[in-house]
């Protein structure tokens, strides 16, 4: 397993601790025995369309999708001609009503590609299972990739939607980024404070201030 972006150079030395180990021979199993997603080269796709020199922006999810021809590496998208999840379906209508700004497909590559780092907490799921590998190890490997970013960038704009994501302030300097926080964008929480929380208006204003190219939002 090897992360074709410079996230390599920081993370290759958790390769050889016990739980990784113990990780990637689960994995290789559940692989060959059982339908994975997202694909075995698209494991770390987040961590390749968005290398720490380029990552701005920076949001949490927690399991991969776990239905057919959804999950593709990046946290709350969906592979070109999938319906819409109901989080990313109100992920897109805060975006409406924050910028006006209608997306119809679900594949977020192009937000990554501008440096959001789209990243679940675990990278891996078994077909039809939620949650099915939260515990073999990525969770400790994922909250690392967090620590790195954190360590090694600043003015960053996290955005952290739900009690889980927000567990992880800990490792945030909030003196030197932005943090915005509110309720997941789930059907079951959305509103209760994510609608009309703005979080992708305040992010613009922020890196515009901090003289770093803005996102533009748009999937086209």
């Amino acid at each position: 397993m090897i992360i074709n972006s410079d996230w390599e150079e920081f993370l290759q030395n958790e390769y050889t601790k016990d739980y990784f180990i113990k990780m990637r021979d689960a994995l290789r199993r559940e692989y060959k025995e059982h339908t994975i997603y997202p694909k075995y080269y698209e494991i770390f796709k987040a961590l390749e369309l968005s290398p720490l020199k380029d990552t701005k922006v920076f949001i949490l999810g927690q399991d991969p999708y776990h239905e057919v021809n959804q999950a593709n590496g990046l946290a709350f998208s969906v592979n070109d001609g999938v319906a819409l999840p109901p989080s990313l379906r109100n992920i897109y209508k805060e975006l409406y009503d924050d910028l006006g700004i209608l997306n119809k497909t679900g594949d977020l590559d192009a937000w990554a590609k501008q440096g959001v780092l789209l990243l679940n907490s675990t990278l891996t799921v078994r077909k039809g299972y939620a949650n099915s590998h939260k515990d073999i190890g990525w969770q400790i490997f994922t909250d690392k990739i967090i620590e790195t970013l954190c360590k090694n960038k600043e003015n960053v704009v996290y955005i952290l939607w739900g009690a889980y994501a927000r567990s992880k302030m800990h490792y945030i300097d909030t003196s030197k980024n932005l943090v915005i926080t509110s309720a997941h964008p789930s059907p079951l929480s959305a509103y209760r404070g994510f609608f009309g929380s703005r979080p992708f208006s305040k992010t613009n204003a922020y890196l515009k201030a901090h003289n770093i190219k803005e996102i533009d939002w748009r999937i086209k």
